[in-house]
C-alpha cells in the first residue's frame, strides 16, 4: 500500500520502528505483528527473579537482565530524563515525549504523530476502514465509535444527569459527572493519598510528585505536564491573533466564547440561572458561589491564613501566593515578577507597542481596556451615539 506523506516519505528504507511497529516495553524489542508481541509477553509473564539495580525493572532470566543492562551504558542518553536507549534513532523517537513534536501527517485528515509506525497504524485503521462519516470523512474501526462520532455533528446529548440535568455525548461523561454530585473518588494516589473522580485527573496528579513536565514549548522552552495546557499557552501567549472584535467598545478577542462572554458586560444578559431561586448571572464563578453562600451546595476552600473562602481550588492557590509573595510569573524585559499570567501580560504592554483594544468608532487603537472604555465614550457623543453606550453601561 502506497503511504503519501509529503516529504516525509515512509515507503522508501523503511525504519525499523515501521517494519516492526509492535514494541515490548519490558525488553524493548519489536516485533512486525502484534500477534508475535502477544506470544512474546509471555516469557515476561512468569516469576521475574532478576531485577535491574538501575531502574528496578524485573526480567523473568539472566539473559534478557544482561540485554537490558545494555541499556545504562548507552551512549544515547536522553538529556530530559536520563532514559537510554539502543541507538541514535531510538533515542531520537523517545525525544518527541518531551518536546511534543510530531513531524509525520496523515495526508487525509492532516492528523500528526510521532513515529511513523503511528502513522501506517492510522492509515490501516480509519481511512481503509468501511466505518466513515458522511460528514467529515473520518474513519473508524467499529460501528459503535462512528455512532458517537455523529453526536459531535448533530449536537445530540442522550445521556442526562438527573440532579442538574446537565446532558452529555456519553455515558462514561454522565458517570464521571455523577461523582460530583456523589462525592465519589475512586482514583486514589499513593504518594499523598489525595483523591480524584476520573484516571486522567490523576495522571496529571502524579506528574506533581515526579515533576515530570512532558509537554516543552518550542517557542520559550517553558514546560507543562500536559499537552492541553501546551495547546493553550501557545494560543493565548505566543499567538496575536485577534479575529473577534467586540461590536460595544472594539476590544478584540482570540476565540469567540471569550467575545462572547465579554459581551455580556455590555447587553447586562444573565445566562446562567439558579435551580433553587429565580436568580440569574452571568458567569459559572458567581453562580457557584452563589449556591455555595445561599443554598450550601458545593465545595467551600479556606485560605489557612486569613479565612477568606473560595468556590474553586485554583483561586485559593493563586490568593495564597499572595500571602507567601510567591510570583511565578517573571518579566522577561525587566526584573519584575508577577502572581498570576494575567497580571504579567498586562505588565508587558509596557515593553511592547502591541495594542490589543480597538475603538468600534473610529478604529483607534489602545493598549488598556479603561483607556478604549474611556475613548469610545468621547467618541460616541461626538457622533452622537450617546444611547449605545448608555444602554448598555458602557
Amino acid at each position: 500500500m502506497n503511504i503519501e506523506a509529503g516529504s516525509n516519505d515512509i515507503t522508501e528504507h523503511p525504519p525499523d520502528d515501521q517494519r516492526r511497529p509492535y514494541l515490548c516495553v519490558v525488553c524493548d524489542k519489536r516485533f512486525a505483528m502484534k500477534k508475535f508481541l502477544n506470544q512474546h509477553k509471555k516469557i515476561h509473564a512468569t516469576e521475574k527473579l532478576f531485577s535491574c539495580s538501575q531502574c528496578e525493572k524485573r526480567f523473568a532470566t539472566q539473559y534478557y537482565l544482561n540485554s537490558h543492562m545494555k541499556l545504562h551504558s548507552s551512549k544515547y542518553k536522553c538529556a530530559e530524563c536520563g532514559k537510554c536507549c539502543r541507538n541514535n534513532q531510538h533515542l531520537t523517537v523517545h525525544t518527541r515525549i518531551h518536546s511534543g513534536e510530531k513531524p509525520f501527517d496523515c495526508t487525509v485528515c492532516c492528523k500528526r504523530f510521532a513515529q511513523s509506525a503511528q502513522l501506517v497504524a492510522h492509515h490501516m485503521k480509519y481511512h481503509s476502514s468501511k466505518y466513515k462519516c458522511t460528514e467529515c470523512g473520518k474513519c473508524f474501526h467499529s460501528k459503535h465509535n462512528l455512532m458517537v462520532h455523529r453526536q459531535s455533528h448533530s449536537g445530540e446529548k442522550p445521556f442526562e444527569c438527573t440532579v442538574c440535568n446537565k446532558r452529555f455525548k456519553q455515558l462514561a461523561g454522565l458517570v464521571q459527572h455523577n461523582r460530583i454530585h456523589s462525592g465519589q473518588k475512586p482514583f486514589k494516589c499513593h504518594d499523598c493519598s489525595k483523591a480524584f473522580s476520573a484516571s486522567g485527573h490523576l495522571t496529571a496528579h502524579m506528574r506533581v510528585h515526579t515533576g515530570d513536565k512532558p509537554y516543552k514549548c518550542s517557542l520559550c522552552d517553558k514546560r507543562f505536564t500536559q499537552s492541553s495546557s501546551l495547546k493553550r499557552h501557545k494560543h493565548y501567549v505566543h499567538s496575536s491573533r485577534r479575529p473577534h472584535d467586540c461590536p460595544y467598545c472594539g476590544r478584540l478577542f482570540k476565540s469567540s466564547p471569550e467575545l462572547k462572554r465579554h459581551v455580556y458586560t455590555h447587553t447586562g444578559a444573565k445566562p446562567l440561572s439558579c435551580r433553587h431561586c429565580s436568580d440569574c448571572f452571568t458567569h459559572h464563578s458567581t453562580l457557584k458561589a452563589h449556591l455555595l453562600k445561599s443554598h450550601n451546595e458545593g465545595t467551600c476552600f479556606v485560605c489557612h491564613i486569613c479565612d477568606k473562602n473560595f468556590t474553586e481550588s485554583g483561586i485559593l492557590k493563586k490568593h495564597i501566593f499572595r500571602h507567601e509573595g510567591v510570583k511565578l510569573y517573571v518579566c522577561c524585559e525587566c526584573p519584575m515578577s508577577f502572581v498570576t499570567e494575567g497580571e504579567l501580560k498586562k505588565h508587558r504592554l509596557k515593553h511592547s507597542d502591541f495594542k490589543p483594544f480597538c475603538c468600534g468608532s473610529c478604529g483607534k487603537y489602545f493598549k488598556r481596556k479603561e483607556s478604549v472604555v474611556s475613548h469610545f465614550k468621547i467618541c460616541s457623543i461626538k457622533l452622537g451615539y450617546t444611547h449605545i453606550f448608555a444602554s448598555n453601561n458602557v
